[in-house]
């Protein structure tokens, strides 16, 4: 089964960090450009970062800027969002997806569902 698996949440207080990881199942990753979505519980999905298949193209949403970071290894499979300085209202649960490469990728917008996995449960809260 193809798909991508999400992991490293859990909770922490404000101001924590926290890596994500997202791996793919059944696929190599480094001909996807990648995606980080955030859904919390009465709000829409929200886009927060995407990364070229490459890694030498990233996009952040304004929000996360300067604390965010998406690396990726594409050796290793694995797409990664650092989180530091974390807020209690980016409390959600967080996915990833491929997303639509080159000039769109500034837009992150999910490419395919088809790998879309379960999420992982972020929870800021001192």
């Amino acid at each position: 089964q193809l798909q991508l698996v999400e992991s490293g949440g859990g909770l922490v207080q404000p101001g924590g960090s926290l890596r994500l990881s997202c791996a793919a199942s059944g696929f190599t990753l480094d001909n996807y450009a990648i995606g980080w979505f955030r859904q919390a519980p009465g709000k829409e999905r929200e886009g927060i970062s995407c990364i070229s298949s490459s890694g030498g193209s990233t996009k952040y949403v304004d929000s996360v800027k300067g604390r965010f970071t998406i690396p990726r290894d594409n050796a290793k499979n694995t797409v990664y969002l650092q989180m530091n300085s974390l807020k209690p209202e980016e409390a959600a649960i967080y996915y990833c997806a491929p997303v639509r490469p080159g000039l769109l990728l500034r837009l992150c917008i999910v490419q395919s569902y088809d790998y879309w996995g379960q999420g992982t449960q972020v929870t800021v809260s001192s």
